[in-house]
């Protein structure tokens, strides 16, 4: 961290001290609230008094935050005399071994420390126990003053430095005292990656929305690139659609004159290759179609014969028929009206042993 704020909250008779981190060491310290500090200002990282939090270290499941609170709540509900619920416990993390800090506080301390600091217009980053600044010990302990009070430090254990609960803590051995450059490159480090943060669950720090107007500015030009481009596809199909409407009206074009008489002007293909099939064809259904329903009720009638045909201008098909009984006429009728057409059958006269008559066939 190269630019940090470290404020020491006050403590018993004590009132604010603070010093400045700039370029990975300390430039400046000093008492009371700094000045000069502002809403626009970087956040500065907060130092709680030893006093006010107890520090514990344990083993605890690693596959979540949710997880590891629960089972830091559980441990603290067996070793603290007061009720779990006007407790805040926070798990941190510190190096690779297995035992993790868990710091316990009040609640109502908690409150009290964030509702000061927004009373003089600090959202702290973070809120460090004081015993978590000095450096972990291998072995033994480490002593030095923070913020005007002894904080004392051991591989597992972090307090405030009490002439006699030192003692029954580290077992007579007295605490190397750190000097000021160790002391203030253990500060430096603990500010740039904190161990444990106390700003956790219902007091982690609130981010405030804000609008990147940069990135909003990008996304209205990638916004304006995707419907221009939709736009260009849109415009190349429009005319590859109409290029292709044209090459199908030419080749119709070519076509139409194909089957149109030599030298006839094109206007409407499709109407005027209609009527010329209309003229080819004949009226009605035309000759080749009801000539064809005629033919084939004849082929079906065992001895009937047809000697004349003649299509009319109405589209009528009339045709001489020669049978060998007059029922064998009636059964040609009969087959061409089950075809779907229309057929009438004149008067019948016999000659020469067969009976002959006209038909006449047209559409229905």
């Amino acid at each position: 961290m190269s630019d940090a704020l470290v404020l020491f909250l006050p403590v018993a008779d004590l009132s604010w001290r603070w010093l400045r981190i700039v370029d990975d060491t300390v430039q400046a310290r000093g008492d009371g609230f700094p000045e000069g500090l502002t809403a626009d200002s970087p956040p500065p990282v907060v130092v709680a008094p030893a006093e006010a939090v107890t520090l514990h270290w344990a083993e605890l499941p690693d596959r979540s935050s949710a997880q590891s609170a629960t089972a830091a709540r559980i441990l603290v509900a067996d070793a603290s005399a007061s009720p779990i619920t006007e407790l805040h416990v926070a798990v941190g993390r510190e190096g690779d071994g297995p035992e993790r800090p868990i710091a316990v506080v009040s609640s109502r301390q908690m409150a009290d420390w964030l509702a000061t600091l927004a009373a003089n217009g600090v959202d702290p980053a973070a809120i460090l126990p004081a015993p978590m600044l000095l450096p972990r010990p291998a072995d033994g302990f480490v002593r030095a003053d923070l913020g005007g009070e002894g904080v004392v430090r051991g591989p597992t254990s972090g307090f405030a430095d009490e002439a006699r609960l030192t003692e029954l803590i580290t077992g007579g051995v007295a605490p190397v005292v750190l000097g000021r450059d160790e002391l203030e490159a253990a500060i430096v480090s603990a500010v740039a990656a904190p161990a444990l943060d106390l700003r956790q669950g219902v007091y982690a720090r609130r981010r405030r929305f804000a609008i990147d107007w940069p990135l909003v500015r990008r996304l209205g030009w990638l916004s304006l690139a995707i419907l221009a481009v939709t736009l260009a596809i849109s415009l190349v199909s429009i005319l590859k659609y109409s290029f292709a409407a044209d090459a199908v009206e030419q080749r119709t074009d070519l076509l139409a004159r194909q089957g149109l008489p030599r030298g006839e002007t094109v206007n409407n293909a499709d109407r005027q290759l209609d009527e010329r099939l209309s003229r080819l064809r004949g009226a009605g259904l035309g000759f080749t179609r009801t000539s064809a329903v005629l033919f084939s009720a004849v082929r079906s009638v065992p001895g009937a014969e047809i000697s004349t045909l003649a299509f009319d201008p109405n589209g009528d098909v009339r045709a001489t028929l020669s049978t060998e009984r007059e029922g064998q006429a009636t059964d040609v009728r009969s087959q061409v009206e089950a075809q779907g057409f229309a057929a009438r059958l004149s008067t019948l006269e016999s000659a020469n042993g067969r009976v002959s008559g006209q038909i006449t066939v047209s559409a229905r």
